[in-house]
């Protein structure tokens, strides 16, 4: 049970953020000192600790009462008073991805590492047995490589066509990664297993046959972009899952609404360098364009992309995280 004397160390904390969501008076941050900023943001990481600590105890249920409905009026100003005057899909991708994507890296990365360990395993097998290859892509794609054609030319002579099909295509596997994550992640982990045994296998099957420069040259204008969108949307699917199994001090409803809601955002996230890459897939991979300035291509976009989710100036939430772990 919550005692009186937490409740009258915490009560002038409250006040203090009540007194600076009352101050704001529909405009959002933009009087705020960059001082009063931090405090809002450490404040509002307080209180949410307390509504937890609040929902905790049955017979504090008019204190959960209050802090939720305090804490959902800073909610609103601190997450959709800022910048008024930019539209929210430009602050969304200026701001909201990079730092989202920044927050939740480690499950982008455990993405990248699921897939790049089971393609690293697809292509040791497929060297140790080529008959491997046959039974994973079956005897129409290996009589191409076996043939030395690749099997992407068609999409020459029907460039716009391929190149919407290629953006449907990504977009439905993103969104399948992301909304497996209800699964626990197990069907997240299985798409990233699937997708990373596909490119070992595709990659020694190539080697093997005297194509791995056409592949590579083909693959890397638009794999730089497709693959990390791959990888982000893997991780959100992996956040929903961390959010349902590992709720911490939140109620686990609660928190698989908050990591569901940072899945979204990287999904969204992931729309536009899906966009990009089915673009480049259908009209400029397949092209006669020389394989340097492919390469080239693949490096400013690869480098653009890193710049962009690494930005180096921070979000206000960011400086109030740092602050709090001090």
């Amino acid at each position: 049970m919550i005692s009186t004397r937490w409740i009258e160390k915490r009560k002038p904390y409250w006040s203090r953020l009540e007194e600076l969501v009352n101050r704001s008076k529909g405009r959002g941050v933009r009087g705020f000192e960059h001082r009063e900023l931090q405090e809002l943001g450490l404040l509002y990481r307080q209180a949410a600790a307390d509504l937890a600590t609040a929902r905790e105890d049955v017979t504090s249920r008019p204190l959960a009462i209050y802090l939720n409905q305090l804490l959902g009026r800073a909610h609103n100003l601190i997450y959709m008073g800022r910048h008024p005057e930019m539209s929210g899909l430009v602050r969304f991708y200026a701001q909201t991805f990079p730092r989202v994507f920044r927050e939740t890296f480690s499950m982008t990365f455990l993405a990248f590492v699921i897939t790049a360990v089971t393609a690293i395993a697809g292509c040791a097998v497929t060297l140790h047995d080529p008959a491997f290859a046959h039974r994973v892509l079956g005897p129409k794609m290996m009589d191409t490589i076996e043939r030395r054609q690749m099997w992407t030319e068609s999409i020459v002579t029907v460039k716009p066509v391929a190149a919407s099909a290629i953006l449907t295509n990504n977009l439905i596997v993103a969104f399948s990664m992301f909304a497996s994550g209800i699964t626990a992640g197990i069907y997240t982990i299985w798409l990233l297993t699937v997708n990373g045994l596909l490119l070992g296998v595709i990659g020694a099957a190539t080697w093997r046959a005297g194509m791995a420069g056409q592949l590579w040259s083909f693959v890397a204008a638009h794999g730089v972009l497709e693959l990390p969108a791959i990888f982000i949307a893997g991780g959100a699917g992996l956040e929903i899952a961390r959010g349902m199994l590992f709720p911490g001090v939140l109620p686990r409803r609660e928190s698989l609404a908050q990591a569901g809601g940072r899945g979204a955002q990287l999904l969204l996230g992931t729309v536009p360098m899906l966009l990009i890459a089915g673009s480049i897939e259908g009209f400029i991979s397949p092209s006669p364009i020389p394989a340097h300035l492919k390469y080239l291509l693949a490096a400013v976009l690869f480098t653009g992309l890193v710049a962009y989710l690494n930005r180096a100036r921070q979000s206000p939430q960011e400086l109030q995280g740092q602050l709090k772990s001090h």
